[in-house]
């Protein structure tokens, strides 16, 4: 059973059923443990022992008893006859819920603010603010109790007349399609020195993953990783994301992207990276493997710089979320983000999360005049 790099702190949830102050902790740590339920329940058993989170009236079996009977596990009969526990599709949605919340419920509660523009126009999003009516705008977005408002005070109540000048628009901002591509890196170096930094990448993914299929079902989200290689993985996997003993093919996760992105519809695109490691793997033309983990390797730098500014020309603006702050290491980020005129961020874990939905929220905007 893995114990290194997690940490965990006692947790009071007033005005909760004994099942869902359960269910809470053990969503975290079935998302910890990517899926493996055996695992997550050997922790919630630690767990209860320590903070006693159980009782004599409600008992560990009868938490894993209203799990199956709710529809969060399954049982599987393995080929030697034993049964295995495994999560469900149910469970899956629900990390995918919880994560938005935890994730995109602390923007919510920056205030207003963080989206304004000084430019407005014809679409389908209220800014919330209103103008005179100009020729042109569509008479959808006349609102009838500010322009009836207007008629009274120009022209009296005596005899009611309604002009154009008393014509008043609710502003708002064209909200255009975006084709999203989401790169996570499963480097070995995710889980080094004692610190899980797949867990949060994972959260920031299914929250993404959330946020578009409920709020914007219209946009497309693609999710790849890469290690030695990369390759695309299903939105409904990635609660059983986990790092391999892989060196970071970054450039065979942008080629992957770019390819994906190409083949999409919408004029809108980008993608996001989330890595903690320098570039030190490609894949040669014969198919054998360049690996260097000694530093910034020119041959492999360069190839990324070329890929950067591939993806500049196709329009798909890369932003970078990096999950590490050695100086060597930014500055290669930062020579990269040049190539593509993108966008990079230097982070530690802590607000993750939250920066990606900034940018995600901003970019899929298209603001007209």
């Amino acid at each position: 059973m893995r114990k290194s790099g997690y940490v965990f702190t006692p947790f009071e949830a007033p005005n909760q059923t004994p099942f869902d102050k359960l269910f809470d902790v053990f969503s975290e740590l079935i998302t910890h443990t990517s899926g493996d339920v055996d695992e997550a329940l050997d922790w919630l058993n630690i767990l209860d022992k320590e903070y006693n989170l159980t009782t004599e009236d409600y008992t560990m079996e009868d938490f894993i008893e209203d799990l199956k009977k709710k529809g969060y596990l399954r049982e599987e009969i393995q080929p030697d006859g034993q049964g295995q526990l495994s999560i469900t599709a149910k469970t899956e949605r629900v990390l995918r819920k919880n994560a938005m919340d935890q994730i995109f419920g602390k923007i919510r509660k920056n205030g207003a603010g963080n989206h304004k523009s000084k430019k407005s126009g014809q679409g389908d999003e209220s800014t919330g603010e209103f103008r005179d009516f100009q020729f042109g705008d569509s008479f959808e977005n006349i609102s009838i109790t500010e322009s009836l408002k207007n008629a009274q005070i120009n022209n009296g109540v005596g005899e009611f007349r309604l002009t154009e000048q008393d014509l008043v628009v609710e502003d708002t901002h064209h909200k255009s399609q975006m084709s999203t591509v989401l790169m996570i890196d499963i480097s070995h170096s995710m889980i080094l020195y004692g610190e899980d930094r797949i867990t949060p990448a994972k959260k920031v993914a299914m929250a993404l993953a959330e946020l578009i299929t409920t709020s914007y079902p219209k946009d497309t989200l693609d999710v790849i990783v890469f290690g030695n290689d990369a390759w695309p993985i299903k939105i409904k996997d990635l609660p059983y994301l986990n790092v391999g003993p892989y060196h970071t093919n970054t450039v065979a996760g942008l080629e992957l992207a770019m390819d994906i992105l190409r083949r999409k519809r919408n004029t809108n695109k980008q993608i996001f990276m989330i890595t903690d490691g320098k570039p030190s793997c490609l894949r040669m033309p014969d198919g054998q493997y360049y690996k260097n983990s000694n530093g910034l390797d020119q041959m492999i730098v360069e190839k990324c710089y070329t890929m950067a500014a591939q993806a500049r020309k196709m329009h798909i603006p890369i932003t970078t979320f990096m999950i590490a702050q050695d100086p060597y290491l930014q500055s290669f980020v930062e020579q990269f983000t040049a190539s593509n005129k993108g966008k990079a961020f230097f982070t530690g874990l802590k607000g993750l999360g939250e920066m990606i939905f900034h940018d995600y929220e901003t970019n899929r905007k298209k603001r007209i005049n």
